[in-house]
C-alpha cells in the first residue's frame, strides 16, 4: 500500500468511527486515541478536565511511542476493521 493509499484508508477509518452512533468501549477508544495521535504526529498532551482521563490517555500514548506514524495508521485501520467486522 502506497503512502497516499494508506492515508486515504486511514482517514476512511477515522470517518467510519466518527460517523458511528455506537458507544465504544473505553479500551477501544484509548487505543484509537493513541494510534490517531501517533499517526498524525500530534504531540499535544491530553487536556481533559479530569486528571484520571489524562492519565489513561498518557499511558496509551506511551504504549505507542516506539511506532512510526505509518505503523500507527495501519494499527488504527486494523483496529477499526476488526471492531466493525468482528
Amino acid at each position: 500500500m502506497s503512502t497516499s493509499e494508506l492515508d486515504i484508508t486511514f482517514f476512511e477509518a477515522v470517518e467510519r468511527v466518527n460517523n458511528s452512533t455506537e458507544a465504544f468501549p473505553a479500551d477501544f477508544l484509548l487505543r484509537l486515541y493513541a494510534y490517531f495521535k501517533r499517526a498524525t504526529n500530534n504531540d499535544d498532551k491530553p487536556s481533559s478536565s479530569r486528571p484520571i482521563i489524562n492519565a489513561f490517555k498518557m499511558n496509551a500514548l506511551l504504549q505507542t511511542q516506539d511506532i512510526s506514524p505509518d505503523e500507527a495508521k495501519k494499527a488504527y485501520i486494523e483496529l477499526v476493521n476488526s471492531y466493525f467486522e468482528g
